[in-house]
């Protein structure tokens, strides 16, 4: 018999609402002793039965929710469905697109709290990043070895996130090691390069790729400098619509080479393609006081909020770096800022692209807004998925 929550007066309402989360200081009293991930029921204060979770003590996200129908049971059956229901989601728009990476499972907006699986090609990566995703990790993963049996699977649960949920971090191979972890995946026609094992998050920033359809689409007969490049991925959709000349620029070696690896693959002329191994903020520092200009510019910066604490020094980092993107865009020129912080609220940053604007003595006017490819959706009843907000600027 499961461990029994029960939770203070008023403290059921967002439950009510289908928000998978419950609080620490929620909770009034607990009947019977769970451990480390295990399933609990939950009851109001007038020992009314809500839903059913996953318990973890040491985090201050105390229950995560499985289920809001009592009479579903946590088992194979559960994650089977989940995992077919998140397929059947995504098939129309992995079809259009032609699609052979995507993320199969959103965490918390997929049902599935904690719980982070992309596919690429015939490799799918699972992130278990909470106390009771890693306790049921054997089912989840004998289902996905039942839907897909002719993929590999490897794990990156190397994330930060689970020692706040009393867990240490985990990184290989749960079917047989393959003699590769680099494999090749399609958007809209575009090949990339994913390593699995290396690459940042599970491989690659799945989350970007309608921004960076969208981003080839506003290129064409461009100068385009791209900053925080990665592995250059939307230099490839920005030179094959028609840029003239793009700049890939990373701190990174590694993700420049594969950047001009990528550029190959894609058959692209490599006199279009140059890049710099920089500092961002101080190349374009640099590139001010020499006075160059570009008709495009691209800021997707890796997340600069990791906690409320830290969120007015990544303000300050954001309007800096929009601020000297502004200086060097030509007249009417193009400029595609991006936060993936999702304390990073959408009106904030709007506001710090504003006050950019005002230092840069630039008019800055919005033409379009761009977020999370689909295969990241947003729960209705899980608000904090969205995270991913970019706004595409017109600059005077």
């Amino acid at each position: 018999m499961s461990a029994r929550v029960y939770l203070k007066v008023s403290r059921e309402k967002s439950l009510l609402r289908k928000h998978p989360w419950v609080f620490s200081k929620a909770i009034n009293k607990i009947k019977g002793n769970p451990m480390l991930g295990d399933t609990v029921d939950i009851y109001d204060h007038q020992e009314k039965w809500i839903a059913r979770g996953a318990y973890s003590p040491e985090s201050q996200i105390r229950i995560r929710i499985w289920t809001f129908d009592e009479q579903e049971e946590i088992d194979h059956n559960f994650f089977r469905n989940k995992l077919l229901q998140a397929q059947q989601r995504r098939d129309w728009f992995i079809e259009q697109g032609q699609l052979t990476g995507y993320r199969l499972i959103a965490g918390e907006s997929d049902g599935l709290p904690g719980i982070t699986i992309d596919k690429y090609d015939q490799f799918i990566v699972c992130q278990l990043l909470s106390a009771g995703a890693d306790f049921h990790r054997y089912t989840l993963i004998e289902c996905i070895k039942t839907l897909y049996p002719n993929c590999h699977i490897y794990e990156r649960s190397d994330v930060d996130v689970r020692k706040k949920e009393g867990l240490t971090p985990i990184t290989g191979w749960l079917t047989k090691e393959q003699p590769s972890t680099e494999c090749i995946i399609e958007e809209y026609g575009i090949k990339i390069l994913v390593d699995i094992e290396k690459g940042h998050k599970t491989g690659f920033y799945l989350d970007q790729r309608e921004s960076r359809r969208i981003a080839g689409i506003y290129a064409k007969d461009k100068t385009v400098l791209n900053c925080f490049s990665y592995t250059g991925t939307f230099s490839l959709h920005c030179a094959q619509q028609g840029a003239k000349e793009v700049i890939n620029v990373d701190v990174s070696q590694d993700a420049l080479d594969t950047a001009k690896r990528n550029v190959a693959l894609n058959n692209i002329n490599e006199d279009k393609v140059s890049y710099l191994k920089e500092d961002v903020f101080k190349l374009l520092r640099r590139f001010r006081a020499e006075k160059r200009t570009f008709d495009m510019i691209i800021l997707d910066p890796p997340k600069f909020v990791e906690s409320k604490a830290q969120l007015t020094g990544a303000c300050r980092g954001y309007k800096d770096i929009n601020m000297l993107a502004m200086q060097l865009l030509k007249p009417k020129g193009i400029l595609l800022t991006f936060s993936c912080s999702g304390l990073m609220e959408t009106s904030l940053f709007q506001k710090i692209v504003a006050d950019a604007a005002l230092d840069a003595k630039r008019n800055a006017y919005i033409v379009d807004r761009l977020h999370q490819a689909p295969d990241h959706p947003v729960s209705s009843n899980y608000p904090e998925g969205y995270y991913l907000k970019g706004l595409v600027c017109q600059v005077d």
